[in-house]
């Protein structure tokens, strides 16, 4: 297994790193592979490491057999992939879990302090040359400390998230998981449904996988049962949450405000959203630090060595 395909530029140590020991073709440019040039790679290469948004769909894995067999997602979420047309096409998947889990954890907090406080709309005020001086009255936000978190998923990320909060902020943890999490790593209550932590907390925020099952897991009859002084945060993929839906309350006024890292047909973001004063908008930063990057990628490096190795790879989906 020599010939590898890297969809997009990635940290020169990962790209260094994986010259010495495959002929890497490098698609450098921003725009992830259309499903025309995902199944045209899978006939070209001997193995892909692919990354967000690379359309992966069921149709591209027929008409096999196809020359590559694995594909080393760059990231830990792979919903890009279908990864059971995937395996029935011979083409093992694999991800990269761990190196994200403590930076994505961080935008979690950033986008809990920023649409709690307000921050993102403060600098809008002060950049544009609005801002007449500190008054006692102004911009009063939610203050964070001591209040309920919760969150929905409590994985690797949902428990970096927990911890930070209650250790950082004194905040009560409660959660829903589909499964019972017997060491949630803080005092936390999970709670039986999705409706009884949106009812309880002050801030929540979205940790699942998109899949089937969680796709519009927030939608309007949720956002309903959230308090109008609350926040939520999406940092998991943005169809996890109805957009549309998100819209309608942030404009009513019907939840406090949201901060979101990741948007349900991402690039785009729908100018109903970008206008509005309560929401803050990242553009999906959530494993941007170097030293992040560097370690997603050396993981996919080591899952294609394990598999050219014929072993199973340690991260293998």
């Amino acid at each position: 297994m020599r010939d590898l395909l890297i969809t997009r530029r990635l940290p020169d140590a990962v790209l260094r790193a994986a010259a010495v020991e495959f002929n890497v073709t490098l698609k450098d440019d921003a725009a992830p592979l259309t499903q025309a040039q995902a199944a045209e790679s899978l006939a070209r290469y001997d193995a892909i490491l692919p990354t967000l948004g690379d359309a992966f769909a069921a149709p591209v894995f027929a008409g096999g057999p196809h020359r590559c067999k694995i594909l080393a997602n760059f990231g830990v979420g792979y919903n890009h992939i279908d990864t059971e047309a995937a395996r029935a096409a011979g083409v093992t998947v694999t991800n990269t879990p761990g190196a994200v889990t403590d930076a994505t954890a961080d935008i979690a907090l950033t986008l809990m302090l920023m649409t709690c406080r307000r921050a993102a709309e403060g600098e809008r005020l002060v950049r544009a040359g609005q801002w007449s001086g500190w008054q006692p009255t102004q911009m009063l936000g939610l203050h964070m400390t001591g209040k309920v978190l919760g969150i929905v998923g409590m994985g690797r990320i949902g428990k970096a998230i927990a911890r930070r909060a209650h250790f950082g902020f004194g905040m009560e943890v409660v959660f829903f998981n589909r499964s019972a999490v017997a060491e949630p790593g803080v005092p936390a209550q999970q709670l039986e449904d999705i409706g009884a932590v949106l009812q309880a907390s002050d801030v929540v925020v979205t940790a699942v996988p998109a899949s089937p099952e969680t796709h519009h897991m927030i939608g309007a009859a949720q956002l309903a049962q959230m308090k109008p002084s609350a926040h939520l945060v999406n940092i998991a993929r943005g169809d996890v949450i109805d957009e549309t839906a998100l819209i309608k309350a942030l404009q009513g006024g019907q939840i406090a405000g949201a901060g979101l890292d990741v948007y349900e047909f991402e690039p785009e973001v729908p100018e109903a959203l970008r206008v509005l004063e309560n929401v803050v908008l990242l553009p999906h930063l959530g494993t941007a630090a170097l030293e992040v990057r560097e370690a997603m990628g050396m993981m996919a490096l080591d899952n294609l060595r394990a598999f050219a190795a014929g072993e199973v790879p340690p991260n293998a989906v």
